[in-house]
């Protein structure tokens, strides 16, 4: 078997998310049925991470092991050509032995972008959060310092409906507000992310920056661990996967990767193909 690491670009709004579901339609189902169709046998596609109904992604990672060896920019054509327009490999590359997407990784990266208008945007619905009241982003910012750093981010994380293995202490270290000409961006980049722990982020911030708290609850919220005490779940059309992040010996074929979920985020950041 041949491995090999796709980096994948998507458009989340007509999709139930990145995880197969039975009777929905998602990501990695498409992948995995442009695949089938290349080898004419199942192949699996092991996601880095999920992203939920709505979220897209610009460089989302997966690997996959195939029966037959490609030259990578001829499996990336050849998969392309069996996908919807929605859903594009950007990059392929060949990995070692015991590479594994999720847990080979260091970290990620993402955006929450935001129109912020009195007016519906006529462009952009389904891609963007939109904020009717003026916000201050100078608040934004001061909140924001809360976050960075290693914590216990259960008050920023819905239940995911299952037992979580590695709790909820998680690191954020970036975490910037940019202004936009009709909004803003928020990026935050970490060791890992919580189920819905950046849109959760990203609604608290939001109401410190329309007024509906100060920045300094958000001190007091990252340490009750309640959810309920933080801000909305920001909708999930305002959200991107930007990037996977790997260590540079994830790549080095002479590393023998342990592929343990207790050691997933753990690595010096360096930024993934694509």
């Amino acid at each position: 078997m041949h491995g090999y690491l796709l980096t994948i670009a998507y458009d989340g709004a007509g999709f139930a998310g990145w995880q197969r579901q039975e009777g929905f339609d998602s990501v990695q189902e498409r992948l995995e049925e442009a695949l089938g169709h290349l080898f004419g046998e199942p192949v699996v596609v092991h996601g880095a991470g999920r992203t939920d109904a709505g979220v897209h992604a610009l460089r989302q990672c997966a690997h996959v092991h195939v029966p037959r060896d490609f030259e990578p920019h001829d499996l990336l054509r050849a998969v392309n050509g069996h996908l919807p327009e929605t859903v594009r490999v950007r990059d392929c590359r060949r990995v070692p032995p015991g590479f594994h997407a999720r847990f080979s990784a260091s970290g990620k990266r993402y955006v929450y972008r935001s129109v912020v208008s009195r007016i519906l945007p006529v462009f952009g619905r389904g891609r963007v959060h939109w904020i009717r009241r003026p916000v201050d982003l100078e608040r934004i910012r001061a909140g924001a310092r809360h976050l960075r750093g290693e914590h216990d981010f259960a008050a920023f994380s819905s239940n995911p409906g299952y037992q979580r293995k590695r709790g909820t202490v998680r690191r954020i270290d970036q975490l910037r507000v940019v202004r936009r000409p009709h909004g803003f961006d928020l990026f935050a980049q970490g060791n890992g992310f919580l189920y819905n722990m950046v849109r959760t982020i990203a609604g608290t911030l939001i109401d410190v920056g329309v007024g509906r708290s100060e920045p300094d609850d958000v001190a007091s919220i990252l340490a009750s661990c309640d959810r309920r005490r933080a801000g909305f779940n920001a909708p999930a059309e305002g959200l991107y996967l930007l990037r996977v992040l790997y260590p540079p010996e994830a790549f080095d074929p002479r590393t023998a990767w342990a592929v343990n979920a207790a050691e997933c985020g753990v690595g010096s950041f360096a930024e993934g193909p694509g």
